[in-house]
């Protein structure tokens, strides 16, 4: 049995963030119903290339263990359906902008009154409050709000964005953190509640230490490019080969198996940089240094080397050498499955490994409306009233 099984989700997402915390919750059993508009669906069906098929690589990634439904929500009979759906489901997930399901009349207070008990989740740009609270947001607009591009990129370059929509993707993970927490809080008080995430709240709580500096000094962090604002050495160097390794020196223990490592133990003692303090106020120095001195031999000398004084450092992989790294695959991370369309699809594996209640890869990414009919079937409609609802427009 998985952790979830039994959970039931209406998921009205599209893009990444909301897309994202359905993925999670399917991934650990919940029986997720991606409800999508008839005819065009999730935008990112549409976002390519690369595309398997008719499939986009980008909506395949993020859509699995779910069934999808059309739902027209311009007519009184699919907002019907969708509150019939709400009355026997657990959780609801919506990425609208702030407004839109009071429009279609289906906010939290029109669901809570079919079903009291309903975990009901907004995830928007900004929350449901606010000045900007009916603005747009896309991941690229966030990570510059939040600050983050501010610290991201090299000390002389332009503010630089981070390699994936991580605010989208971490907005995801907090919904699914927050609807988990929800469940619990129903179990003990038996009643549902409404959660309201906000990507934007969700980037400035990621801040952590870089917010921790600004508090303590009231001054704006600096973009350092790979270095890290608070330990030196940690960042990458590029090696003879033209390759890059990554070093994280995170305390003194570690500074001295390192220096053993390089094949510099007398750099241990030397006072300018024996502790991490004085590393950090030498940094010009001492980054300028190590680069030269790692051009000298290949990044797999120097990871066996390093790795031999239990000093954390690694390559700095592309995708392809991801995918094809023993651990990933040893872990699982690297999966495949059977879609109708597309054939065998390439996935990312499962993150978290439960003993006894372990998530599975068991529904492909949906066709668009691939579960009308057993969706609709399953709340007492007839084969005659789908198809009615198909020729009206309603699906």
């Amino acid at each position: 049995m998985r952790a979830l099984e039994g959970i039931k989700v209406l998921d009205l997402t599209r893009a990444l963030a909301g897309p994202f915390c359905t993925l999670m919750l399917g991934d650990y059993g919940a029986d997720v119903i991606k409800i999508e508009i008839p005819g065009t669906g999730d935008d990112t069906r549409h976002w390519g290339p690369p595309f398997i098929g008719d499939e986009s690589a980008y909506f395949l990634s993020i859509n699995r263990n779910k069934k999808s439904m059309t739902l027209n929500f311009k007519e009184d009979e699919a907002r019907k359906i969708f509150l019939k759906l709400a009355a026997e489901s657990d959780v609801i997930v919506e990425n609208f902008t702030p407004g839109v399901m009071e429009r279609f009349g289906l906010s939290y207070d029109e669901v809570k009154k079919v079903n009291n008990k309903i975990v009901y989740c907004s995830i928007s740009g900004f929350g449901q409050t606010g000045p900007y609270k009916s603005r747009p947001a896309m991941d690229q607009i966030m990570q510059g709000v939040s600050g983050l591009m501010s610290i991201t990129g090299e000390p002389d370059g332009d503010p630089q964005k981070i390699g994936i929509a991580v605010t989208d993707i971490g907005s995801g993970m907090w919904a699914a953190y927050a609807v988990m927490a929800a469940l619990y809080y129903r179990e003990q008080q038996d009643t549902g509640q409404y959660i309201d995430v906000s990507m934007l709240d969700s980037q400035v709580a990621w801040l952590t230490y870089q917010a921790g500096t600004y508090f303590a000094t009231g001054e704006s962090p600096k973009r350092l490019g790979a270095a890290h604002p608070n330990l030196v050495p940690y960042q990458g160097f590029m090696c003879k080969d033209n390759k890059f390794i990554n070093i994280a020196v995170g305390s003194e223990r570690i500074w001295e198996r390192f220096c053993t490592g390089i094949g510099l133990p007398e750099l241990k003692d030397d006072p300018d940089y024996a502790v991490n303090e004085n590393r950090v106020k030498n940094r010009s120095k001492i980054i300028p240094f190590l680069q030269e001195h790692f051009l000298k031999r290949p990044l797999s000398e120097w990871v066996a080397d390093l790795q031999d004084q239990n000093v954390p450092c690694g390559p700095i992989n592309d995708l392809q050498a991801v995918f094809n790294d023993p651990q990933v695959l040893e872990r699982d991370m690297y999966t495949t499955m059977e879609h109708p369309t597309a054939g065998k699809i390439k996935q990312t594996g499962l993150s978290i490994k439960f003993s006894e209640s372990p998530g599975e890869l068991k529904l492909a990414p949906p066709i668009l409306g691939e579960h009308n009919d057993e969706i609709l079937s399953s709340i007492g409609y007839s084969d005659e009233d789908i198809q009615r609802l198909r020729n009206n427009s309603i699906i």
